[in-house]
C-alpha cells in the first residue's frame, strides 16, 4: 500500500512523464527495515527441529566465515553454460547437457571440486545402518609387543639443507602371494602371542617328564635330596644376589634406554650385560670354593652325613657354574623382548629340559631306576655322579649360548663395555633395594623349610619310609604351582596394564573393579582344581613319580599343598595392586609375614608329627601362611582405598564356588578310592582313576555350580559356546 504501483515507476510524483526520475537500487537484506529482524526473535526455532535446515546452516557457516585472504571469491555453485539448442519439446525428459571442461564447482576454502565428495541424505542413513567392526578393547596390552625401531634425532638443518618434498601416497598394496604371510600389525602380535603360548607349554611338558625321570633315576630317598639341595642352590644364590633386582629394575631402565637412546639402548644393554658377566663370574668362583659351606647352609643334616655331604658338594660343584649362564640367559632374553622377539625367551628352557631328560635317560639306561638298583649316596659311582653333573651344566650352557643368533637376528652386536659410571647403573641398583629385601625375605623362608625337610626325611627314610623329605616336597609343589602359573597370571597379565593406568589417575573405583574381575575370574577355574588335588593328588604323582616308588607319599605332599592354592593366588592378585601403585615396601612386609608364619609352622611340625608326616605338615603350612598374608595384604589395601573394595561380591564368589566344589571333591575321591582299591597304584590303576576321578569332579562342580548360579562360570561357559559357535 505504501509502495508506489508497478506501473508508476519511473514517472515523476505527481505522474509527469517529462519528470522522470532514476530507478531506485534495492536495499542489502540487513539494511531493509520491512524484513531486517522479521526472524531476529521467533522463541521457537530452537525447539522446532523442522526449521534447522542443515543445507541452510552449511550454507550460513560458508557465508559467515569468508574465505582466507588471497581467496578468490566465486559463486558457491557455478552453472554450466546454456546449450547452443533448445530442448527438444518432443522428448519427455531431455539429456543434461554435458560438463564443461575443468571444474565446475568453484569451492571456497581451497577445496578441489575433483577430489570433494559430496555426501547426500541417503548415503549418510546408508552409513548410520552398517555396522562399524567395534575396535579391540585388549589392543593397548600388545603395544610394547611390537618390533623394535630406533628411533634416531633428526639432523640439524644446515645452510645447504634442501627442503624435502612430501612423499607421495603410496599405492594399494597388491594381493599378498601365496605362501607370504599377511595381515600386519595384528598378525604379527597373534603370531607372537601364539609363538610365547606354545612354547611356555612345551616348556612345561619337557619339564614334568625331567622332573619324573630326575625322581625316577635317583628316588625319593637321602640321594635324591642331595641332588635336589645341589640344583636348587643356583637359583637361590642367583635371585638373591641379582635375579630379583635384574627383573624389576635394570630391566624396565634396560627398555627406555631402548626407546629413548640414540643407539636404540645397544651402549646401555651392553654395559648391563658386563656388568652381570663380571658379578656371576666372581659369584660363581666363590660359589664353587665354598660348596661345602653351602651344603651345610642349606641342608645341616645332608652335611654332617660323611657320604651324603660328599656327593651332595660334588653336585654343587657341577651345577654352581650354571649361575653364570643363568643370568646370561636372563639378560639376553629380555634385550630381545625389548625389541619386540619374544620367543628365544620361552624355547630356550626347552633345550635345557631336552639336555636334561637325554642325561637322566642315559643315567637310567646305564644303572636302571632307583626302585629296581637301589642306588643311594654310598653306591653311586663317581662316573654316574659325573654323568648327572655335566648334563646339568651342559643344559643350561646350551640353553644361554642359544640365545646368541637371535641377538645377531636382531640386529644386536654384543660388545663388553666397562665404562659404568654415569649411565644410570647405581641409580638402577639402589632402586632395586626393596626388591632385593623382598627377596632375602622370601628365601629365608625357603631355607627353613629346605633344612627341615632333609632332615625330616633323612629320618623317615631310616625308619623305613622313603621319599618323604625335601625331593617329594619340591616335585609336588611343582604340580601344585601350575594352575597358578597358567591361569592367574595370564589373566592378571591381560589386567595389570590397566590396573596400573586407574592407579595411576587415582581412579579407585577402576582399581577396584580391576581387582574385583581378576580374583572373580581365576576363582572359577582356581577353587575346584585346588580342591580336586584333594581327590586327584595321589592317582596323580602315582602316574607321574610311581617309578620312583615315592607316587604315595607324594601324592599326600599335594593333597596337603591342595586348598592353599586358593589364598596363594589371591595373594598374587593382591600384591599387583600394590604394585600398580609404585608400591613396593608393603609387598615386602608381607612377604616378611608370609615366610615367618611358614617358617614357625614348618617348625612345629617338625617337632610336633612324626618324620614321615612332618614334611607333609610343611606342604599345609605353606597355605596357611598365605592365608594370614592375604589378610593382612587385603586390610592394608582396603585401608590404602578408603575400604572402597568389592569385598561382599568376592567372598560370596568364593564362597559359592567352594560350596560346588565340596561335593565334587567327595563324589571323585570315592571314584578314585575305588578304583585304585581295584586296580592297584600302577600305571594302568592310577590313570583309569584320574580319568575318571577328573571327569566326575567336572562334572558334579558343573551341575552345582549351574544350580548356585554362579555368573563367572556362566559367563565362562558362554564364551566358550561362542567360539565353538554353539
Amino acid at each position: 500500500m505504501n509502495s508506489p504501483y508497478d506501473g508508476d515507476r519511473g514517472r515523476g510524483a505527481s505522474g509527469d512523464p517529462n519528470g522522470p526520475v532514476p530507478p531506485t537500487p534495492p536495499l542489502p537484506a540487513d539494511q531493509d527495515p520491512y524484513v531486517q529482524d522479521a526472524y531476529r526473535n521467533d522463541p521457537h526455532r530452537a525447539q522446532d527441529p523442522t526449521a534447522q535446515d542443515p543445507v541452510a546452516e552449511a550454507l550460513y557457516d560458508r557465508a559467515a566465515h569468508p574465505p582466507p585472504p588471497g581467496q578468490p571469491t566465486q559463486p558457491l555453485y557455478q552453472q554450466p553454460a546454456a546449450g547452443r539448442h533448445a530442448p527438444d519439446p518432443q522428448l519427455w525428459a531431455s539429456s543434461p547437457p554435458p560438463e564443461p571442461q575443468g571444474p565446475s564447482r568453484n569451492l571456497p576454502y581451497g577445496d578441489a571440486a575433483a577430489t570433494t565428495q559430496f555426501v547426500g541424505v541417503d548415503d549418510l542413513i546408508t552409513q548410520a545402518s552398517q555396522e562399524r567392526p567395534e575396535p579391540d578393547a585388549f589392543a593397548h596390552l600388545y603395544r610394547d609387543q611390537q618390533h623394535y625401531e630406533p628411533q634416531h634425532p633428526p639432523a640439524a638443518p644446515g645452510p645447504e639443507a634442501v627442503p624435502q618434498q612430501p612423499a607421495p601416497e603410496p599405492e594399494p598394496a597388491p594381493v599378498a602371494a601365496a605362501g607370504k604371510p599377511s595381515g600386519g600389525r595384528a598378525s604379527g602380535l597373534l603370531k607372537s602371542s601364539a609363538v610365547m603360548a606354545a612354547g611356555t607349554m612345551v616348556s612345561r611338558l619337557t619339564g614334568f617328564v625331567r622332573s619324573a625321570l630326575i625322581v625316577a633315576a635317583l628316588g625319593g630317598a637321602v640321594l635324591g635330596d642331595s641332588w635336589q639341595v645341589a640344583y636348587q642352590l643356583p637359583t637361590m644364590i642367583f635371585i638373591l644376589t641379582i635375579g630379583g633386582g635384574l627383573n624389576s629394575v635394570f630391566v624396565p631402565q634396560l627398555v627406555r634406554a631402548m626407546k629413548e637412546d640414540d643407539d636404540g639402548g645397544e651402549a646401555y644393554a651392553n654395559r648391563l650385560l658386563t656388568l652381570v658377566i663380571v658379578v656371576l663370574g666372581v659369584l660363581t668362583v666363590l660359589a664353587v670354593v665354598a660348596a661345602p659351606l653351602l651344603v651345610k647352609l642349606v641342608s645341616f643334616d645332608i652335611s654332617r652325613d660323611p657320604a651324603a655331604n660328599e656327593v651332595a658338594v660334588a653336585f654343587t660343584r657341577y651345577c654352581v657354574p650354571t649361575i653364570f649362564f643363568m643370568g646370561l640367559h636372563v639378560v639376553m632374553g629380555q634385550i630381545l623382548n625389548a625389541r619386540g622377539r619374544f620367543g628365544a625367551m620361552m624355547w630356550t628352557p626347552v633345550l635345557n629340559n631336552i639336555v636334561m631328560i637325554a642325561t637322566f635317560g642315559l643315567f637310567i639306561w646305564v644303572y636302571g631306576t632307583a626302585k629296581t638298583s637301589h642306588i643311594g649316596v654310598t653306591t653311586i659311582p663317581d662316573q654316574g655322579i659325573r654323568l648327572l653333573g655335566i648334563g646339568t651344566l651342559l643344559g643350561l650352557v646350551v640353553q644361554a649360548l642359544a640365545m646368541i643368533p637371535y641377538l645377531r637376528d636382531a640386529d644386536f652386536k654384543l660388545r663388553l663395555r666397562f665404562d659404568w659410571r654415569g649411565h644410570g647403573l647405581g641409580k638402577a641398583a639402589k632402586l632395586a633395594k626393596w626388591t632385593v629385601l623382598f627377596v632375602l625375605a622370601n628365601q629365608a623362608g625357603v631355607l627353613v623349610v629346605t633344612q627341615l625337610s632333609t632332615w625330616a626325611g633323612n629320618t623317615a627314610d631310616q625308619q623305613g619310609h622313603p621319599g618323604t623329605g625335601f625331593i617329594s616336597y619340591a616335585s609336588a609343589q611343582l604340580i601344585w604351582n601350575m594352575p597358578q602359573a597358567i591361569i592367574t597370571v595370564s589373566v592378571m597379565a591381560a589386567l595389570l596394564p590397566r590396573l596400573a593406568r586407574s592407579a595411576h589417575d587415582g581412579d579407585t573405583g577402576a582399581v577396584r573393579d580391576d581387582m574385583s574381575q581378576g580374583l572373580r575370574t581365576s576363582a572359577v577355574a582356581i577353587v575346584p582344581i585346588s580342591f580336586g588335588f584333594l581327590s586327584l593328588g595321589i592317582p596323580l604323582c602315582t602316574l607321574v613319580y610311581g617309578s620312583s616308588g615315592a607316587g604315595v607319599p607324594m601324592g599326600y605332599m599335594l593333597m596337603a599343598f591342595g586348598v592353599g592354592l586358593i589364598p596363594f593366588s589371591v595373594q598374587y592378585v593382591v600384591l599387583r595392586a600394590f604394585y600398580a601403585y609404585e608400591d613396593t615396601r608393603t609387598p615386602f612386609y608381607n612377604t616378611v609375614i608370609v615366610a615367618a608364619v611358614n617358617a614357625v609352622a614348618s617348625a612345629l611340625c617338625f617337632l610336633v608329627l612324626p618324620a614321615r608326616w612332618a614334611v607333609v605338615g610343611m606342604a599345609a603350612s605353606y597355605g596357611l601362611a598365605y592365608i594370614i598374608g592375604v589378610g593382612v595384604a587385603w586390610q592394608r589395601l582396603s585401608k590404602r582405598m578408603d575400604g572402597d573394595l568389592d569385598t561382599a561380591h568376592v567372598v560370596r564368589t568364593y564362597a559359592r564356588l567352594a560350596g560346588a566344589s565340596i561335593p565334587a571333591t567327595i563324589v571323585s575321591g570315592a571314584a578314585v578310592y575305588g578304583i585304585m582299591q581295584t586296580l592297584g597304584s600302577g600305571v594302568l590303576g592310577s590313570l583309569a582313576a584320574l580319568v575318571v576321578g577328573a571327569a566326575a569332579l567336572l562334572a558334579v562342580f558343573y551341575v552345582a555350580a549351574r544350580k548356585m548360579r554362579i555368573e563367572e562360570l556362566n559367563a565362562l561357559v558362554g564364551m566358550v559356546r561362542s567360539k565353538l559357535g554353539r
